[in-house]
């Protein structure tokens, strides 16, 4: 039997729809505005939903943009409205909606529409996660803002602070509907200006500068001179220094121009209290794209994320908080995510601060000595963590396999067997 969901501010609208599909043999579900059809879309997962757009505390438009960009929109979508526009409806079908019905709304006209939604087989399009997923956070809308504000004026922005899918996530927030994207890091022969003029409009993304090899610098200078003459966005991610990069060779032009507008992930420490709603967003778009089995948070799991030592990630907690969220659905063993998963994937605050206390010798040292320490600490803990394989090590560091190698000598590192496999 298949569950129908109605979304409608008004009672008797709800009453009389409700009365009709169940006559026609359908589980009819009720909800009286946006939050209460979250909390049945996310437990019962509906066949399809019928959605008034004029609602009190969030209209139906807003609430389509907000499935359509969590990933959430896996069930056909009818939108209904007392005062249809042409443009309205236009909308809606833009944001995944299967079909419009103006009220009032004859009998035959709904079952028929109802009858063809439930009949659409088509897979329907799971979109990636987007920052409009997390609108309710107003930390998030004024980091969003920035952002927009940055990308309307500049074909190149820098983003600090996450890489990955973290940073991902961000540049999606700009790529308009149906517009091309190209993510560099997989581009490893040169690019073409034809390659380039195929994503014009588009977003041409780098995850992580720090991972990008020689060929992929040279591409990445090839769009950034061309991005204005192309009306192309370039969204680049970094969670180190640029001057890092331009002790590993980087060409200094190139970091110049990266690093002339940038914005910065909001400090995941100081929002700890939207942790559960972030992490809950996070698992239910790897859930819905199938990344994932089928799983949810325990409440203790969630008090659990709170009290983690976000502090002591800094720069880094995005990309740590989007790892470790798919890494509890990967391995926990049961649907319900529970607090002891949590301790069992993250350190500890005792282990984050004996790593702190090791370090504090070198403060006693002169800068040079301290940096040659630190650097062999690095080296010798990542060694160990990738079994001696040098050329994941050289990913980890961001080093080339050459430099990796002088840097290893001059630390006095003994490599051993080289296990490159």
């Amino acid at each position: 039997m298949a569950i129908i969901l109605v979304v409608d501010d008004e009672v008797g609208i709800r009453e009389l729809l409700s009365e009709i599909l169940i006559d026609e043999g359908y589980d009819v579900r009720l909800a009286e505005h946006a939050a209460a059809a979250r909390k049945v879309r996310a437990e019962l997962r509906p066949d399809l939903v019928l959605l008034d757009i004029w609602m009190p505390d969030t209209d139906g438009i807003s609430l389509l943009k907000e499935w359509h960009a969590g990933g959430h929109l896996t069930m056909p979508v009818v939108m209904m409205s007392g005062h249809g526009t042409i443009d309205t409806a236009v909308e809606a079908t833009r944001f995944g909606a299967f079909d419009f019905l103006e009220k009032p709304i004859a009998l035959q006209k709904l079952l028929a529409t109802v009858q063809k939604a439930l009949k659409h087989d088509t897979p329907l399009q799971r979109p990636p996660l987007t920052l409009e997923a997390f609108s309710r956070l107003n930390f998030i809308k004024e980091f969003r803002r920035r952002l927009e504000q940055a990308a309307a004026k500049a074909s190149l922005v820098l983003l600090k602070g996450a890489t990955g899918g973290m940073a991902e996530i961000v540049a999606r927030t700009l790529l308009p509907p149906r517009a091309p994207w190209l993510d560099l890091s997989v581009t490893s022969s040169a690019l073409t200006q034809e390659a380039l003029e195929k994503i014009g409009n588009g977003i041409l993304f780098v995850p992580d500068l720090a991972a990008l090899g020689k060929m992929q610098q040279m591409n990445l200078a090839f769009a950034v001179d061309r991005a204005d003459k192309l009306n192309l966005q370039l969204v680049a991610a970094v969670a180190q220094p640029l001057s890092t990069l331009a002790e590993q060779g980087w060409d200094s032009k190139l970091l110049g121009r990266l690093g002339e507008i940038w914005v910065g992930m909001p400090p995941l420490a100081a929002h700890v209290d939207d942790l559960p709603e972030i992490a809950g967003l996070l698992l239910g778009n790897f859930v819905e794209r199938g990344e994932v089995p089928v799983r949810r948070f325990s409440t203790a799991a969630l008090n659990a994320l709170r009290t983690l030592p976000w502090k002591n990630h800094a720069d880094s907690a995005w990309n740590v908080l989007h790892a470790l969220v798919r890494n509890l659905a990967l391995t926990a063993l049961d649907e319900e995510i529970g607090g002891d998963d949590v301790s069992r994937v993250m350190p500890a605050d005792s282990e984050m601060d004996g790593v702190g206390q090791s370090l504090l010798p070198l403060f006693d040292q002169p800068l040079r000595e301290a940096r040659d320490a630190f650097e062999k600490l690095y080296f010798e803990h990542h060694l160990r963590l990738e079994s001696g394989n040098m050329t994941r090590l050289a990913e980890r560091s961001g080093l080339e396999r050459t430099h990796l190698y002088r840097k290893l000598k001059q630390l006095d590192i003994k490599i051993g067997k080289r296990n490159d496999d």
